[in-house]
């Protein structure tokens, strides 16, 4: 096959990474970057050695040789991001979170489907061999059944506009807490009993911080943590029936540390060498394409789906609704 060619929708922080990351995989080609600004997107192109420069969206997908777009912009626009390029005939790798709420996300994985195109959640850790590690660890049975599991993810990140912003679908949960959600999602699934939650506000009106407790068939429970305000230790711990581990990192697994029933280091797993680690989701989506694929294995839409349903609640309870739901 040859290198699959890619466009980027959005010129910050991540795009800039992802930029980094694909001029070092011989089997994708960055064609460029497609800003709402062309000087932006001239001064991105420029500064990676891109060949082309798009000063709207519309001019982006409207390029016949990009096969793939990477949305990189706000949780808010994802809809019609994704939407534009679907329509437009490109494949779609789209920046967690997938969507502000399930509506838009259903609406954009049944497009996709009727396109017989590709649309993924580009979230990052399933596609990571990490992940598979961290299923044969559990898979084993040596820290026998998983029963709990706490994880955290907090940044000191609430001087951020477009976090606290309720019209770019901003907050705690969508940016960050959507991490531990998934962290929750690779261990116990998505067959959920119930969920309970408290939130503190900002006072735009979104999560600043919260508490979240999920419960699973067969007694099993996560209670997870995100914040905007304050540093966290980023670890996920999985409890079982004879020991435990501990995730170093639920937002990039840097190490896995396996534990008996007497806490004694038994195991430790390592993260491979990886470029930034956002080659796997770029190389999970050339495959599917190749296969003819609407999906990737690694992130289905039945989960990506599932898991904007569990905010659409967590946000239900704290009374959070964004502009543009309204």
């Amino acid at each position: 096959m040859e290198a699959l060619k890619i466009g980027i929708m959005g010129t910050g922080g991540i795009a800039s990474i992802l930029a980094e990351t694909m001029l070092q995989m011989p089997q994708v080609a960055l064609m460029g970057a497609g800003s709402r600004s062309l000087e932006k997107a001239e001064e991105f192109a420029a500064r990676f050695s891109l060949e082309r420069a798009y000063g709207s969206y519309e001019e982006l997908v409207k390029d016949p040789d990009i096969q793939l777009i990477y949305i990189a912009t706000p949780h808010s626009e994802h809809y019609s991001n994704a939407k534009l390029c679907l329509e437009n005939g490109k494949h779609v790798l789209c920046e967690k979170a997938f969507a502000a709420n399930y509506a838009q996300a259903k609406e954009m994985t049944d497009l996709a489907r009727e396109k017989k195109l590709l649309i993924t959640e580009a979230m990052w850790v399933r596609y990571m061999p990490m992940a598979k590690t961290l299923k044969e660890i559990l898979h084993s049975g040596i820290i026998g059944e998983p029963m709990t599991l706490t994880a955290n993810l907090c940044y000191l990140i609430s001087d951020r506009p477009r976090l606290i912003k309720p019209e770019l679908a901003g907050g705690a949960l969508l940016d960050v807490g959507v991490y531990t959600l998934n962290f929750a999602s690779l261990v116990f699934g998505d067959e959920i009993s119930d969920i309970q939650s408290s939130v503190i506000k900002t006072e735009s009106g979104v999560d600043a911080q919260n508490s979240m407790t999920l419960c699973y068939p067969g007694g099993k429970m996560a209670i997870l943590n995100s914040s905007l305000r304050v540093l966290s230790d980023r670890l996920g711990i999985i409890y079982g029936t004879k020991g435990y581990l501990v995730v170093e990192n639920v937002n990039n697994f840097e190490a896995i540390r396996v534990y008996d029933a007497k806490r004694q280091l038994v195991e430790t797993h390592l993260q491979p060498e990886q470029i930034s680690g956002y080659e796997y989701q770029i190389e999970a989506s050339r495959e599917a394409i190749r296969n003819g694929w609407t999906q990737c294995p690694q992130m289905p839409h039945k989960t990506i789906l599932a898991i904007m349903k569990v905010m659409d609640e967590l946000r239900r309870q704290w009374g959070i609704r964004y502009p543009f739901e309204i």
